[in-house]
């Protein structure tokens, strides 16, 4: 057992109002708030946002702002640690439900996070990146990596909505966040590489020596393929929980440098409870109900739901009925730092 640390007040006041004027603090009082013993104290709260609760407060907003003065019209869904309008859903996550109506353009930019959306509710809705003109289904992930130019629109009848998963934490704590606008970009007359180059797992097009292949390859991941691919799992895997993580198709790695994401199926009547991870996760139901516990808190899900969990947090998702979940996570960037670590219940 280590020493209890000394306080400020045991310090006389001439001396704390002379490291005051200097611009210097003692550490001891402060130590074990950044360097907690034997596991990180997180400001970040379980959260859980019903999507039929925000569905008609998505549609307000766009009777009360058009997109032309939103640039984005988004919900941002703020973590309870943090307090309503904090823009982190957990520590390096950041999830915004979007709208758009028929006809709309989301007008085009480029910014430092990196970002993925989700596909939660209607038809007709696209994004252009870099050129490449990207259909927006349910479930699909599509990316807007960081430094690509990109834009959206919509062509249906009636409103969109998907959810935005961003780094944007990272980088505004890192002081990197900017973004640039520009014109609409214009799109190449062919399908996108996931119905082109990237069909069939294990398959990439063949390549003269030294060709190289663009850092993001594959920017649409389509929920239909990602399902079957689940089904299969569940089927012939041996464990009737599946999941599997969306990657790069050249290189096998995360998708984006600090996010990763993985695709989860339960069946009915399935639990999980995976061992205690050093990352935090926001889980967005695509179909399904269920409950899951989070550190002894219980949320009851639903189809287009999403719930978040902190750092090491306990764990346990039981499935109502067939349940099909994206969960997304820093496992990524704390590879990429060295200390990720999961942790035995």
């Amino acid at each position: 057992m280590s020493p209890k640390l000394g306080t400020l007040d045991e310090l006389p006041q001439d001396y704390r109002d002379a490291m005051a004027a200097a611009g210097v603090a003692p550490l001891w009082p402060m130590m074990r708030n950044v360097l907690p013993h034997v596991l990180p104290q997180p400001v970040t709260k379980p959260g859980y946002w019903n999507y039929d609760a925000l569905r008609p407060l998505l549609h307000r907003a766009g009777e009360l702002t058009p997109v032309e003065k939103a640039e984005r019209r988004v919900l941002v869904l703020s973590d309870p640690g943090r307090g309503v309008g904090a823009m982190q859903a957990t520590s390096t996550i950041y999830l915004g439900l979007q709208l758009l109506l028929p006809g709309e353009t989301a007008p085009a930019h480029v910014h430092t996070p990196s970002a993925v959306r989700i596909m939660v509710e209607g038809q007709g809705a696209y994004t252009v990146v870099d050129g490449e003109r990207l259909p927006m289904e349910e479930g699909d992930l599509v990316l807007t990596p960081g430094g690509e130019w990109h834009d959206h629109g919509h062509e249906g009848s009636g409103p969109v909505v998907w959810l935005d998963a961003l780094d944007l934490p990272i980088f505004v704590y890192l002081e990197g966040s900017y973004a640039e606008e520009g014109p609409l970009q214009s799109q190449r007359n062919r399908p996108d590489a996931s119905q082109v180059e990237y069909l069939s797992a294990g398959l990439r097009p063949a390549r003269k020596p030294g060709a190289g292949t663009r850092r993001y390859p594959m920017m649409r991941y389509p929920w239909t393929r990602t399902e079957a691919a689940l089904r299969q799992m569940a089927a012939h895997g041996g464990d009737p929980v599946a999941e599997l993580d969306y990657v790069n198709p050249e290189t096998g790695d995360d998708i984006l440098p600090a996010l990763g994401f993985t695709a989860m199926m339960l069946p009915e009547g399935a639990a999980e409870a995976p061992p205690l991870r050093s990352s935090s996760a926001a889980f967005h139901v695509v179909k399904g109900r269920g409950c899951t516990l989070i550190d002894g808190e219980r949320i009851d899900w639903g189809p287009k739901d999403s719930f978040t969990a902190p750092v090491f947090a306990d764990i346990r998702h039981e499935a109502a009925e067939e349940s099909f979940l994206v969960r997304i996570h820093d496992r990524p960037l704390q590879e990429k730092l060295g200390y990720y670590e999961e942790r035995a219940r």
